[in-house]
């Protein structure tokens, strides 16, 4: 199968990789979705990273290349800080590649960088120009130890959490209090009226506009769609689905080629190929377990 939106070459064959979770502490679930580490011993990775929220990676082994929306590619670092995309992005890692990271809530995002989410959407940066040098020193350190067998997955999480807890900085009351509702209206439906949004919002329309592309990389509108696409995704790549199920994801679309177009500009694939073993990495990432950002 060729990777959409790149000329040539194959994906990464199935079972190949492991991806394994490890669920926040209770003082890190506000800033955290799920910790991960990821690992392929194969000399050549390939796969697509559906939109998602942002970041904070470490690669202690391999060097890639992500496929940037308008044109052009981002390198990968040792300590690195995907931003929150808002469409599906290919990339290719010469392996072996090992991954250890946390995907960020948008909470998390703003309380480690303070960066504008919408200004630096669908970009892979070199964590040493955003965040705190001591942060990105230990990372660096973190990624040694990794690769001398020193410390396993398990420890660079721990640490991981530790150093996004010491460098996170809260954002005003207002704007948390924002944030949850914002959270709360996407989990409300597939499909959610923009309305509801601004009539539970205490900031005015335009205000409330502006808040939300700034914590979460998009407008109201277009954030919507992006979490239509992702959970129709993770309900899609399931195994087999229920009758209301199916009934709920198409009645959240216009018609069948509409959820076509959406789900592979979000996720980067035909709904078709959601549940096929050619696409193991994009199935774990648009698992339900990754949209726990979605507080209902």
């Amino acid at each position: 199968m060729k990777r959409d939106g790149l000329a040539g070459g194959e994906l990464t064959s199935p079972n190949r990789f492991e991806l394994e979770y490890f669920e926040p502490g209770e003082e890190a679930q506000q800033l955290v979705t799920v910790f991960y580490h990821f690992r392929c011993d194969d000399p050549l990775v390939r796969d697509i990273q559906p939109a998602a929220v942002g970041h904070l990676s470490l690669f202690p082994r391999g060097k890639g290349r992500m496929s940037l929306p308008d044109g052009g590619h981002d390198l990968s670092h040792e300590v690195n800080l995907l931003t929150p995309f808002v469409r599906a992005a290919p990339f290719e890692v010469d392996g072996p590649f090992h991954a250890v990271g946390a995907a960020l809530t948008p909470l998390g995002w703003t309380a480690l960088t303070g960066l504008h989410a919408q200004d630096h959407a669908n970009r892979l940066y070199d964590a040493k120009n955003w965040l705190p040098a001591d942060l990105v020193e230990q990372g660096r350190a973190l990624c040694e130890a990794y690769r001398e067998d020193e410390a396993s997955a398990p420890t660079l999480v721990e640490q991981l959490s530790q150093m996004i807890l010491s460098s996170a900085r809260m954002p005003r009351p207002k704007h948390l209090e924002l944030m949850a509702i914002t959270g709360q209206w996407l989990a409300s439906s597939l499909l959610p009226d923009v309305e509801d949004l601004y009539a539970a919002s205490t900031f005015s329309k335009r205000q409330t506009q502006r808040l939300v592309q700034q914590y979460f990389g998009a407008s109201p509108v277009t954030l919507r769609r992006k979490y239509r696409a992702l959970r129709a995704a993770a309900v899609l790549s399931q195994p087999s689905l229920s009758k209301e199920e199916e009934a709920a994801i198409h009645d959240a679309f216009y018609d069948q080629p509409h959820m076509i177009h959406e789900i592979r500009e979000f996720v980067g694939r035909t709904p078709a190929r959601l549940a096929d073993d050619e696409s193991p990495y994009l199935k774990e990432l648009t698992n339900a377990k990754n949209l726990r950002e979605l507080r209902g």
